[in-house]
């Protein structure tokens, strides 16, 4: 008796879905109106020989009411149901969610794939994500229209695409696709290892919030991926068609059963279909007969063979959902909607989404998917692709140590361990900490400091973009990667990654309070952390402050990593001497021997035009510090040689920086600093001048 649902609410959904009250149940079975009542309340439990009683009077098997794992037989069909029109003559011409997106596949690998992570049920095992993309043509795209109800669905959308709103545009141009080239693509996005819809139809959970609801993200792990609850809605946004049909196994049984849960949503605009207004969203499946939403179309648990003809079939029992998009398409890709195009010219189509499937997959998650000897991966993630059931482009799993190996180096070396300081030779990675101070909920005083890891290491040919940094936090999905600015020239290419939060480790300090506000610092896309209105709420109206600070701290770390002495050419090529001067300044010149020379400088313009430098300089041994200002002139043809200031001046070996000035360590032979020149005090165009570099006497230096 405690194999499935409870007897109670069983047997009151069995009543409703077929019409039977509890009198005439309790007439069938020769009792009392109250003994039934008893029962579907839970006061009562009936004896062995009066569950066969009832079993008989609702037509099913002693089994069945047994177990309680199916429902007893019901002859309502399933079906769509059309949200009515608001009474007060509102209306919608389609979902405003799905337009803070792109339908594109690649920002759609990107949310679902983060809904996925966030949702991974077992933390000691990976959740697994696969994208099945499936062309349907012939007998079987008729087959798929008449599983999902097209007879039904057609007068809606034809009266939707005749709109003049974008909705109808686009579904105008799915319909095309479909009828006019007999072709349709399907894009279904697996998980295994997630917690898949658990929850009620209506009231709060899972289920509920992705299928019913907008702006419900059901997430109160701070480390989460997403916080907006939009996410989803880019499940719907790549859809021409605006449909979505649902398989979910639940991680927890819900009316005593976990396998084959289906449901279907629809997103059209308002519109008006033999005489019926229609609010706009409609849902595939069985008739409610709960009071209060009656003829509601509610999920329901299918047969194998229902499964199969919606192409929803799971590869086993594992918990988890398919969703299945309908009309799939990509609006930055290739797409040729001519009629009359060769099979090889549609191959080539969904060949195209599928390598950029597989290319945002490895950009986005290449650090989840990575693992250490002892750190297991978060995700794995393929990608498959189909033609009418046949395999076009066998399934590739994403490896990240293919697409980013540099990157998948340093992160695995932190995993296990074998970071190092500085970097000496090839193939190391080097380690540091930055800081993160976090502010107070609510705008009140103090701080708590995180220590965020910072990762470096030689780049590789296969890393794209060289010298950038990539930040990311508990997920480990890349939320941004820019250049790091300011780099001395002759830099060698590096990657660079910042861990922040639950990245950086469990046991990091401060961690949760790190998560809670870089997830407040974050946009929907969840691609950069700075200003937000929830930040500004939740903490000040300065406090995004902290995130510009703790950014510059990173790209100073990394400067001070990569910026280190190598041995060059002295005379270096000639074009770039007759642009370099090196003077010693006003307080002895380049010849004297009493004073710091600069001995050799590396020098570019930049693509902002501005020249960055990196100098060494000879220092001659005293006990004191040397404080010294460089300064910087252009050589122009004619005239006076004008001084330009520096927009940054970086210390980088055995000197540090004040006020702009260069304290030089006491007892050091060499130093190295480098700087960048400040456009704005430019009189010409930098490569119309050559540029003088010399170190002078700082005020007040003795």
């Amino acid at each position: 008796m405690d194999d499935g649902e409870d007897f109670g609410p069983w047997l009151a959904r069995q009543l409703r879905r077929l019409g039977i009250s509890q009198a005439e149940l309790a007439e069938r079975v020769g009792l009392t109106r109250a003994a039934v009542s008893a029962w579907i309340t839970g006061r009562a439990v009936p004896r062995d020989e009066t569950m066969r009683a009832i079993a008989a009077a609702i037509g099913t098997d002693p089994g069945t009411i047994h177990t309680r794992t199916t429902d007893a037989v019901s002859t309502r069909p399933i079906s769509w149901y059309h949200r009515p029109a608001y009474a007060d003559g509102g209306r919608d011409f389609g979902n405003a969610a799905a337009f803070a997106f792109e339908a594109d596949v690649e920002v759609l690998a990107r949310e679902a794939t983060q809904n996925s992570l966030d949702e991974r049920l077992d933390r000691t095992k990976p959740v697994r994500v696969r994208y099945t993309l499936h062309e349907l043509t012939g007998e079987a795209l008729a087959g798929f229209r008449e599983a999902i109800g097209w007879g039904e669905l057609c007068p809606h959308y034809e009266t939707a695409a005749a709109q003049e709103q974008k909705v109808g545009r686009v579904i105008a141009e799915g319909l095309k696709e479909m009828n006019e080239r007999d072709r349709l693509i399907l894009l279904r996005v697996d998980d295994y290892n997630a917690s898949g819809l658990t929850g009620d139809d209506y009231e709060d959970g899972r289920f509920a919030a992705v299928v019913r609801r907008q702006l419900d993200s059901r997430k109160s792990d701070d480390s989460a991926g997403g916080s907006y609850g939009l996410g989803k809605a880019t499940l719907w946004a790549t859809s021409r068609l605006g449909m979505v049909l649902i398989n979910s196994t639940l991680s927890v049984p819900h009316e005593g059963r976990t396998q084959r849960r289906l449901i279907g949503r629809l997103d059209l605009p308002w519109r008006v279909v033999d005489g019926v207004a229609c609010a706009g969203p409609a849902w595939l499946g069985e008739p409610d007969t709960e009071p209060g939403s009656e003829d509601v179309a509610r999920s329901w648990w299918a047969d194998e063979e229902t499964v199969a003809q919606l192409h929803l079939t799971r590869e086993n029992a594992e918990p988890g959902t398919s969703f299945l998009i309908v009309g799939a398409h990509d609006v930055a890709g290739t797409f040729n909607d001519a009629a009359g195009e060769d099979d090889g010219a549609d191959e080539q189509t969904v060949q195209s989404m599928h390598e950029k499937l597989v290319t945002a997959l490895a950009n986005n998650f290449w650090a989840a998917m990575t693992a250490g000897s002892k750190v297991p991966p978060l995700l794995e993630a393929s990608v498959r692709t189909l033609r009418n059931g046949q395999v076009v482009v066998k399934e590739q799993r994403v490896d990240p140590q293919l697409t980013q190996p540099s990157r998948t180096r340093a992160l695995k070396a932190y995993f296990d361990g074998t970071t190092v300081e500085r970097l000496t030779d090839a193939g190391q990675v080097a380690m540091a900490r930055v800081p993160l101070k976090v502010p107070e909920l609510g705008g009140k005083r103090g701080t708590v400091e995180h220590q965020a890891v910072l990762l470096v290491t030689a780049a590789e040919d296969g890393d794209g973009k060289p010298n950038q940094l990539v930040s990311m936090r508990g997920s480990r999905m890349t939320v941004k990667a820019a250049r790091v600015p300011d780099l001395s020239l002759g830099t060698n290419p590096f990657q660079a990654v910042l861990l922040a939060g639950h990245a950086a480790g469990d046991d990091a300090e401060s961690a949760d309070r790190a998560e809670a506000f870089l997830r407040a610092s974050e946009p929907p896309e969840h691609n950069k952390w700075g200003q937000t209105e929830e930040l500004w709420a939740s903490y000040s109206p300065t406090a995004y402050r902290r995130i510009s600070a703790f950014t510059k701290a990173a790209n100073t770390v990394v400067r001070e990593l990569v910026g280190r002495r190598k041995e060059q050419n002295q005379e270096g090529p000639k074009a770039l001497r007759d642009l370099l001067r090196l003077d010693g300044g006003s307080s002895g010149g380049a010849r004297a021997t009493g004073f710091p020379t600069i001995r050799d400088l590396d020098a570019e313009v930049d693509s902002f035009g501005a020249w960055q430098v990196k100098a060494e300089v000879k220092l001659p041994v005293r006990p004191d510090p040397w404080v010294m200002s460089p300064a910087a002139r252009f050589d122009v043809r004619s005239g006076g040689r004008p001084s330009v200031k520096w927009s940054e001046i970086v210390a980088l070996e055995n000197c540090h920086v004040v006020d702009g000035a260069l304290h030089f360590e006491a007892g050091a032979r060499t130093a190295t600093f480098a700087g960048t020149t400040d456009v704005s005090t430019h009189p010409v165009r930098a490569d119309l001048a050559g540029l003088i570099v010399e170190l002078q006497k700082a005020r007040g230096a003795v």
